[in-house]
């Protein structure tokens, strides 16, 4: 006899969500055409809409935690606000099963006039709980909030770690069986971080559901169980976090390499201060163009640790030179420097360059460890006087399937012998 699925806690079907956007001449029509046409508002044309979401399909399963990841504007906190029933769909279809507690916007549902205390029981009865229940968990409310006597102060005066604080605690002291958070767990400080993970993870052994936006992808990779990439409003890729997020990545890092080509095409400084110059040099040479390419000879700023990676640099020399030293540094957004060399250092006796030329720098295997890089490129004197000096010219993302720490990702592996049984990783 076989035994039918449990329903699924969430479903969203080719869902969809447009708002009204704000043109000249816009009116409420006339109250005799309303009563005629019973609407109040006449039809929009094309151009009078802004698309948030459309063609939105997934299904959440109890026990499971789903991820929304994608840039601003890519329509994840719309779609939570739609799942917890704070937006109506334009059209499509969203089904929840359970009790839905919500921890989307800084602030959402509090009164800023009254106390802690008020809040509390306020909030807790708009999420389904008895006044006499509220009582009950009030303390360990305020304990997990980590308040104590500011529980009697107008929420006015909280600061947005304490309203963080006060929400979430309030969120998952109601038993929900579907939780929704959005970034606002970023306010918190790393104390409460933790506190509020720990919950997230008993939540979910209760086979509580989550639903879990956040900018953080190494934490949404390793609390979710699927993740969804939204685009513009529209479904990317939905799949096992490592796959989604590392797609997700190497788009973000082709987009920074062609916005750095055209930058590097058009002259531009890049994103410097006032006061940092990115490029300088006495223009006895220049560089035209430096391209990261991977092991296929394909351009590409997104790699496996441990992949081939070649640093290629085109440049002129409008008169011929017989002192030139090309040389290459990989730094982190912070400066801090990751490697570095030039052809002196490898032994390289200069004679002549004249004209246009491309030199490769080849590593067999690039062992950074997961992270974002920087690309220093130069061509000099051998006593340092710079040609051409440009400094964060390329922006490069790599992963690595199980990340460690620092900046260096060597070939390894463990071992163990005697009386020791681990269960070794699953690949």
């Amino acid at each position: 006899m076989s035994v039918a699925a449990a329903p699924a806690a969430i479903v969203v079907e080719n869902l969809a969500k447009r708002y009204r956007r704000a043109v000249p001449g816009y009116q409420l029509r006339t109250l005799k055409s309303a009563l005629l046409d019973r609407s109040l508002v006449r039809d929009l044309a094309p151009g009078e809409t802004i698309t948030a979401l459309d063609g939105v399909s997934f299904e959440v399963g109890r026990g499971e935690a789903f991820g929304l990841i994608g840039g601003n504007g890519s329509g994840k906190s719309t779609l939570l606000k739609v799942v917890a029933g704070i937006l109506k769909p334009t059209s499509g279809r969203v089904a929840v099963s359970g009790r839905i507690s919500a921890l989307i916007e800084l602030g959402a549902g509090f009164h800023p006039e009254i106390s802690g205390r008020e809040n509390v029981f306020i909030n807790a009865a708009v999420l389904g709980l008895e006044r006499a229940e509220v009582a009950r968990r009030f303390d360990s409310i305020v304990e997990f909030a980590g308040l104590g006597d500011f529980i009697d102060e107008p929420v006015k005066n909280y600061s947005s770690g304490m309203y963080v604080r006060l929400g979430f605690a309030v969120a998952v002291h109601t038993d929900p069986d579907v939780l929704l958070v959005d970034e606002v767990l970023a306010v918190g400080d790393e104390a409460f971080a933790h506190k509020c993970l720990r919950r997230i993870e008993e939540h979910l052994g209760r086979g509580g559901t989550l639903l879990f936006v956040s900018h953080s992808l190494s934490l949404v990779e390793e609390l979710c169980d699927r993740v969804l990439w939204l685009e513009r409003g529209t479904p990317r890729l939905q799949g096992p976090p490592r796959r989604v997020i590392d797609a997700y990545r190497l788009a973000v890092a082709e987009e920074e390499g062609r916005e750095h080509q055209a930058a590097r095409e058009a002259g531009s400084a890049g994103e410097a201060g006032p006061s940092e110059a990115l490029r300088w040099g006495s223009g006895e040479a220049e560089i035209l163009r430096v391209r990261l390419l991977d092991g296929a000879g394909e351009e590409r700023y997104h790699l496996q640790s441990g992949e081939a990676a070649t640093i290629e640099i085109t440049a002129r020399a409008p008169r011929a030179l017989d002192d030139f030293v090309f040389g290459v540094a990989i730094a982190t957004p912070r400066g801090e420097m990751v490697w570095g060399t030039n052809t002196d250092l490898a032994g390289f006796a200069p004679r002549r360059f004249a004209g246009e030329a491309t030199v490769r720098v080849r590593c067999p295997a690039l062992r950074l460890a997961a992270g974002e890089y920087q690309l220093d490129v130069a061509v000099h004197a051998r006593n340092g006087a710079p040609y051409d000096y440009r400094r964060r010219l390329l922006a490069l993302t790599v992963t690595e399937p199980r990340p460690g720490v620092g900046t260096y990702s060597p070939e390894h592996r463990w071992e163990s012998e005697g009386e020791l049984d681990w269960e070794p990783p699953r690949e």
